[in-house]
């Protein structure tokens, strides 16, 4: 059987329509499916659509958050309670085809336990797709494993790696960096990904810099070794500034300490930054508070609980 987990945010206006791609595309599957959708804390409509759904098809099932707890906490949910023998994540808003999931389930048939979606295009504004590029490329070179660029969450993931990623306790979750650490046989499927159906973008610029310090900081010690290459330079430099215009003027004028002070200090604060990401998500790591909390549910039993296993 195969899962289909699908987080959505305030997306009235595509589930309708995402419904009927679904049934349209399970059509050439020819396997048997369930579709998890996990409301995350929507304040629209999304919830009395999810309940149309299940009362028409038992098959589609759902999630309630009791607030907004996030896109990966909503996928990891999604991912605990998927009974199928493979999962599919995609996004409800129709920029990842339901009609592409055919190709994946033609790789997991090869014997490929994760087949994950590369973006030849992406349609969003110009700022997003720059920012997308250099986020990947930045995060490939300081991740400790490779990460494929330009692959969202949109895969296919077997039943050995969704039982690896539920034994993960993580609270902040890069789940295409977990995916990609798990390893197991991975492959890459091309396609090009569509603009959004209706309905603004969810993912702000404060949740897209949340997303990309998660995946920098969960997977890289870089930036804290490039912190203290960082203080070896400036104290370098430093010291042989002083000197220079010690002997250049037989004293070290007052603008020069000045300079050297707001160097140092812009220099300090750059590094406690980056002290401050890893024991911030140590604390988080520490507290150990639930992933998410469920409000209601749609045919699934939610006796069991990610943190308690």
């Amino acid at each position: 059987m195969i899962t289909l987990v699908i987080p959505c945010f305030n997306e009235q206006e595509n589930l309708p329509l995402l419904y009927e791609k679904i049934i349209k595309a399970a059509e050439e599957w020819k396997e048997p499916f369930e579709v998890i959708i996990i409301d995350d804390g929507s304040n629209d409509s999304t919830w009395e659509i999810l309940k149309q759904f299940h009362t028409k098809d038992v098959r589609w099932k759902a999630l309630r958050f009791s607030r907004n707890f996030g896109h990966q906490k909503a996928i990891s949910a999604g991912l605990f309670y998927a009974g199928g023998d493979c999962a599919v994540i995609l996004d409800a808003d129709l920029q990842d085809s339901p009609g592409e999931v055919r190709r994946f389930i033609e790789k997991w048939k090869e014997g490929y336990e994760v087949i994950y979606a590369i973006r030849l295009k992406r349609k969003e504004n110009f700022f997003k797709r720059v920012s997308y590029k250099i986020f990947y490329r930045i995060l490939g070179c300081l991740s400790d494993i490779k990460i494929p660029y330009d692959s969202g969450d949109f895969c296919l993931i077997d039943r050995k790696v969704i039982d690896v990623l539920n034994s993960i306790r993580e609270q902040d979750r890069f789940v295409r960096g977990l995916r990609a650490w798990i390893g197991f046989r991975q492959v890459g499927i091309k396609y090009e990904r569509n603009i959004r159906h209706a309905g603004k973008p969810k993912f702000t610029l404060r949740k897209l810099k949340n997303l990309a310090f998660s995946g920098i900081f969960s997977f890289s010690i870089v930036p804290l070794q490039i912190a203290t290459y960082l203080g070896l330079i400036i104290c370098a430099t430093t010291f042989l500034l002083a000197i220079f215009y010690f002997f250049k003027h037989f004293s070290v004028q007052p603008h020069y300490i000045l300079i050297i002070a707001f160097f140092l200090g812009g220099a300090q604060l750059l590094c406690l930054g980056v002290l401050g990401e890893y024991i911030g998500r140590i604390y988080n790591e520490v507290r150990n508070r639930p992933l998410w909390i469920i409000r209601d549910t749609l045919g699934i039993n939610i006796k069991k609980h990610f943190n308690s296993l």
